[in-house]
């Protein structure tokens, strides 16, 4: 099994499938064709981290007269935001079922397109309400896009680089991120654009990136993973098959052979029924861990990302036109974070660094909460606590998305992360701008040093429960970790919580 074809997929006449797939895609060295699934399925955080950070920056000028829009600040980061993340909790459920189902890659292509059409209504936005379905619309897409896209890069992704890569691909949020602020920038000068027309261009250039994006995922496959379950062994065989010979013609060198075989029953579906009882009963700490891990980050960054523009400009008097600058400085730290901390996760290990993580960034938080309410900050210290506070803490955020994508088996995928994601984000997501924007717009200190702490709080809860919870998961094969349904011996991790 070094590039040709194997007898590794032969389904038997029970309707059985013993393959060495899993294995084979595990030993595989870093390529070209990795770099090809890296590109085509993890630049669409760009477009998130893009378009989000656009909203909470132009936030304040949509809301001035002129605009096109009869909308207040608070207006949109707090109900806009809300909706938009409902829309992402929605967007998860729906299109992570149908992923489990109908596979990663016609899911992972009908999300983008999704998200790029709301995203293109919105820049066309001519009354509030209008402006309101489709920030909800626009999360329906992007949620879909959590379930489908994380779910196909764990199972195309070799063992030994999976946490890292995982990790790098959901914090390049923060590269859109930091183009969002700094185009903000532009599209806010009304020496260059109008009131009316700045804000709308920002939304039409995300999808314009977004359709190159989609040129270039035409070219990611399936998941052989997801092929061989669903009765479709000799595409999973004929597609790894392929890879390797390729990896063997770039490399000058052939494969060593794969590590073992797993023998399952082929299966179209899995109902909610039976996810439900997975998850909950045979994985009941991995499933409080998921919780815990999604609902401190979910508050701290959805509250942030859509009020730290309104932050600088209730407390600190910063221009609507100037925030751009302050919030591309603690993207940078949210991008470095994952960047420069994700090879530890392979490394030194899961419970560690996710535990350090979470842990570390909840008590700089307190720290900074402590000095923004006695009055000590400037927008330029405020933003350089947020930078070193989230350098830390978008690295255990995108680690929740790696610990529910790897953590069950693979028939449930999906659905594992659309649930962890929607729950976990309704809790903290949907509360965390309301209650943000609320605190925000009061103007007083304290208020917004409150909402600092709750974060902080559950930031350090999470960590706690990471300490004890955390699965070592670290360069171990998804099977390992937790054998699918489908396989016809449970073993290791599996028959534990």
């Amino acid at each position: 099994m070094t590039g040709e074809p194997s007898p590794a997929s032969v389904p038997a006449s029970t309707g059985t499938v013993t393959t060495a797939v899993p294995a084979r895609l595990d030993r595989l060295p870093w390529s070209r064709w990795h770099w090809m699934i890296v590109i085509g399925l993890g630049t669409v955080w760009i477009l998130d981290g893009l378009e989000v950070t656009i909203v909470g920056n132009v936030a304040g000028r949509i809301a001035e007269e002129g605009s096109g829009l009869d909308i207040t600040s608070a207006q949109i980061t707090g109900l806009a935001a809300a909706l938009y993340v409902a829309g992402a909790c929605s967007g998860a459920l729906f299109f992570g079922w149908l992923t489990d189902r109908y596979g990663r890659r016609k899911l992972f292509m009908v999300t983008l397109l999704v998200y790029l059409a709301a995203t293109a209504l919105t820049a066309l936005s001519f009354e509030s309400w209008w402006f309101f379905l489709f920030r909800f619309l626009t999360g329906f897409g992007i949620g879909g896009e959590y379930a489908a896209v994380n779910s196909a890069i764990d199972e195309l992704i070799p063992s030994h680089y999976r946490g890292r890569v995982d990790l790098i691909i959901n914090g390049s949020y923060w590269l859109g991120a930091i183009g969002g602020a700094l185009l903000s920038i532009v599209m806010l000068d009304t020496d260059i654009f109008p009131k009316d027309l700045g804000w709308r261009l920002s939304f039409a250039l995300g999808v314009v990136l977004g359709l190159v994006v989609l040129l270039v995922r035409r070219h990611v496959p399936e998941s052989p993973r997801w092929q061989f379950i669903h009765g479709q062994g000799e595409k999973a065989d004929a597609l790894v098959s392929s890879v390797e010979r390729g990896i063997e013609e770039e490399k000058g060198e052939r494969l060593p052979p794969p590590a073992g075989e797993i023998t399952i029953h082929q299966r179209k579906s899995v109902g909610f029924g039976l996810i439900a009882k997975i998850v909950f009963g045979r994985y009941p700490r991995r499933a409080v861990l998921g919780l815990s891990l999604f609902i401190g980050q979910a508050f701290l960054y959805n509250a942030i990302t859509f009020g730290f523009g309104a932050i600088l400009i209730t407390f600190f008097d910063v221009p609507t036109g100037s925030t751009g600058y302050y919030f591309a400085v603690i993207a940078a730290g949210n991008f470095l974070g994952p960047l420069l901390l994700g090879k530890l996760f392979d490394t030194v290990g899961r419970r560690i660094m996710i535990s350090g993580t979470y842990l570390l960034s909840g008590i700089l938080l307190f720290g900074t909460a402590w000095l923004f309410d006695r009055g000590s900050l400037t927008a330029t210290t405020m933003t350089a606590c947020w930078c070193v506070v989230l350098f830390f803490a978008s690295a255990g955020a995108s680690s929740a998305y790696l610990t529910v994508s790897e953590v069950f088996p693979m028939e449930t995928r999906a659905m594992a992360i659309a649930f962890f994601y929607a729950l976990g984000t309704a809790v903290g997501g949907i509360s965390g701008p309301l209650i943000f924007a609320d605190l925000t717009a009061s103007g007083v200190v304290g208020d917004t040093a409150l909402a600092f702490r709750i974060g902080a709080g559950l930031m350090c809860a999470a960590g706690l429960v990471a300490a004890f919870l955390a699965v070592n998961a670290e360069r171990r094969s998804l099977e390992d970790i937790a054998t699918p349904l489908s396989a016809t011996e449970p073993k290791g991790e599996a028959a534990r919580g």
